[in-house]
């Protein structure tokens, strides 16, 4: 007999986010648990305030020091860079996961057009080279190899021969980055980065589908199969269908119904996941994993956002890079600072609150110790407001 979907409430899923986003609820234990609980951290190259996983984590755990994402990463190796929806530092244990996607990402890349017409015609050739250097000399970066660059070719779409190659490896589970320098790639062989885990044997398909369904359930508390699927977008939507058919059948998942009629699915514990809201308010990065989805955004948070840094300067509603302000459950308003490091100071140059939210005394007061925590997490020693 079918089960009848269970009612939740806006405010229910909202809550089920944030706490599973480690945003409600107890602090994680530390540093290594706060990145296996998000199951990924974004790493991103904009840094007019600070890089986007140092913002992402110390908004979530106190005492944050980039030093110790550092050691995790580069040192002691509990974390492996690679490609979810984007570039993002994840738990070394979920490497064999990754070598499911290797096959796949060698494939798509070998037939992109773009790729081919960067690589030349000798693409074997070129490929043995640069694992060979690799192999040879130890960890390098694109730089290191030298390329006469075409005038005018930009950054991006001018990537020479040797970039396109190393970042095919890089994909294809060939080459690991062993760490970044200026955000730069520094590739080597996984083999010498994290042996252990690359000796470990690939997922099979169905231990594949399991923790790509399960664990993206447990990190977004209610969700379509199409946003299972999306989280780590390890899968399409009709295997995560199917996993959700499954794990119905087997009593682990609860059919359910959100307020506006969504037909989803959450843990069979759900209601023992809520927590309550909290008075914290904090500034969160543009990339963080509440905002990622931006029509989840909009329908639980009732927040319209876009990331606007690439959008023409005259065509901005906001700012370069704003950041939303999260109190407590609700996201009440943007930010938009710049650290200007040769100063040392964190100017903020505008602040906008939403539609019905009060600029009341206290939310002010709240907003700037906000402010001066970020500051003083990045290193600046002022704030100076515009």
């Amino acid at each position: 007999m079918a089960r009848r979907p269970e009612p939740v409430t806006q405010t229910q899923a909202r809550r089920l986010l944030l706490a599973a986003q480690a945003l409600l609820g107890p602090p994680p234990s530390g540093l290594e648990a706060l990145v296996g609980q998000l199951g990924y951290v974004q790493l991103d190259s904009i840094n007019v305030v600070e890089r986007a996983h140092h913002l992402i984590l110390g908004s979530r755990l106190d005492g944050y020091t980039p030093a110790a994402f550092d050691a995790l990463f580069q040192g002691n190796r509990r974390l492996f860079e690679h490609w979810t929806h984007d570039a993002s530092a994840i738990p070394l244990a979920s490497y064999p996961h990754w070598k499911v996607r290797f096959p796949r990402s060698r494939e798509r890349i070998l037939r992109n057009a773009w790729w081919r017409e960067r690589v030349g015609e000798k693409v074997d050739e070129l490929l043995d080279l640069v694992l060979e250097r690799i192999r040879a000399e130890g960890p390098l970066r694109s730089a290191d190899f030298e390329h006469k660059r075409d005038k005018g070719a930009g950054a991006w779409w001018g990537w020479k021969p040797q970039k396109a190659a190393l970042e095919f490896l890089w994909h294809a589970g060939e080459l690991a980055v062993a760490s970044r320098v200026n955000f730069h790639k520094v590739y080597d062989l996984p083999e010498r980065v994290f042996p252990e885990a690359h000796a470990l044997p690939a997922s099979t398909p169905a231990e594949h589908r399991e923790w790509a369904c399960a664990t993206a359930l447990d990190r977004l508390g209610v969700a379509t199969p199409r946003e299972l699927a999306g989280y780590y977008d390890a899968l399409g939507p009709a295997e995560a269908a199917q996993w959700c058919a499954d794990a119905l059948k087997a009593g682990r998942v609860r059919p359910v119904e959100t307020e506006d009629g969504r037909q989803a699915f959450a843990p069979e514990d759900w209601k023992k996941r809520l927590a309550e809201p909290t008075d914290r308010t904090v500034l969160l990065c543009p990339f963080d994993p509440i905002l990622r989805d931006r029509a989840r955004a909009l329908r639980l948070f009732d927040f319209d956002f876009r990331f606007e840094a690439f959008v023409p300067e005259g065509k901005r509603q906001y700012g370069y890079y704003v950041l939303p302000i999260l109190e407590g459950e609700a996201l009440v308003g943007r930010l938009d600072p710049k650290f200007h490091r040769e100063r040392g100071v964190l100017e903020i140059k505008g602040l906008w609150l939403e539609r019905g939210v009060r600029a009341t005394k206290a939310r002010k007061a709240s907003v700037a110790r906000a402010a001066e925590d970020l500051a003083a997490r990045i290193g600046a020693r002022d704030v100076e407001w515009a």
